[in-house]
């Protein structure tokens, strides 16, 4: 009898165990935010994040992956914002009705680095494409990312503005990673290769070997981050009031300022220009 009263106790204990876990699960505040490699890559988001839950109680928990790719999360509901760098995309996938209100949040810019050696000759020049058109006439190593990433977008921009057909059989100058920022920017450094880096990511690197930066200042370099909510009307499991107070606390002046107030050695790696409507 004793026996089975404990362990009708002990049923009940676990019961409101369950149940209280249960009742735990249901009140944690969290959001899905697919981003790029390189807000992640930078250390901009360990910088950020914890400001923001602080302000608000929701967590963001980020899936860093290629704009691309984040993009293809939000197509499918799979996460509540997208925060990427590929203006052209980003407005393409607002006007395909997945993403709502997209704001500028920040930008910084690409930069092209290679090996001190410099067997394409590009230091010093302001002109990307001009750089690009030397690294395929020295028929230079050069590493894609190959990803459909915001950076890859931009590199294949200029090379079709430089019109080189990058993808021709012969080229084996030309390699694609098919991974992220800092993975591509290890293979560069490990055979001497060049590479098109957002600014955030290179500063961040630590693995530099002899790479540097050789190629800065040009206006097409410019690099813009965008944000957006996930469509909720295409798609019901997002979380639309906490997606939009993440959209909001970034845009807003706290948000901003501690963006603007990520550093590493002294160097800021990204400017907040969010303009309200009207402004």
């Amino acid at each position: 009898m004793i026996k089975r009263r404990l362990a009708l106790l002990a049923l009940i204990i676990v019961a409101g165990l369950a149940a209280l876990s249960g009742a735990v699960a249901a009140d944690e505040k969290f959001i899905i935010v697919a981003s790029t490699t390189s807000t992640e890559n930078s250390g901009l988001f360990a910088y950020l994040l914890p400001a923001f839950t602080k302000a608000t109680g929701i967590e963001a928990r980020v899936v860093a992956v290629g704009t691309g790719q984040a993009l293809a999360l939000g197509q499918r509901g799979d996460a509540d914002v997208v925060f990427v760098h590929d203006r052209p995309a980003e407005l393409k996938f607002v006007a395909a009705g997945d993403g709502v209100g997209r704001r500028e949040v920040m930008y910084n810019d690409f930069v092209i680095v290679g090996p001190v050696s410099d067997p394409a000759d590009i230091g010093g020049l302001t002109d990307a494409v001009a750089a690009f058109k030397k690294i395929a006439e020295a028929k230079a190593t050069f590493l894609s990312r190959g990803d459909k990433s915001g950076t890859n977008e931009e590199e294949l921009r200029l090379w079709a503005e430089a019109a080189i057909e990058v993808k021709q059989p012969g080229n084996d100058w030309y390699r694609d990673t098919g991974s992220g920022m800092g993975a591509t920017l290890n293979t560069a450094a490990g055979i001497g290769g060049y590479t098109l880096a957002d600014r955030g990511t290179w500063l961040s690197f630590k693995n530099r070997a002899d790479l540097k930066i050789l190629v800065e200042g040009d206006k097409r370099l410019f690099n813009q981050y965008g944000v957006m909510l996930v469509n909720p009307e295409r798609h019901p499991t997002v979380k639309r009031e906490w997606g939009q107070a993440f959209i909001d606390w970034l845009t807003s002046p706290p948000g901003q300022q501690i963006i603007a107030g990520y550093k590493i050695d002294g160097e800021q790696l990204f400017f907040p220009n969010y303009k309200p409507p009207g402004s």
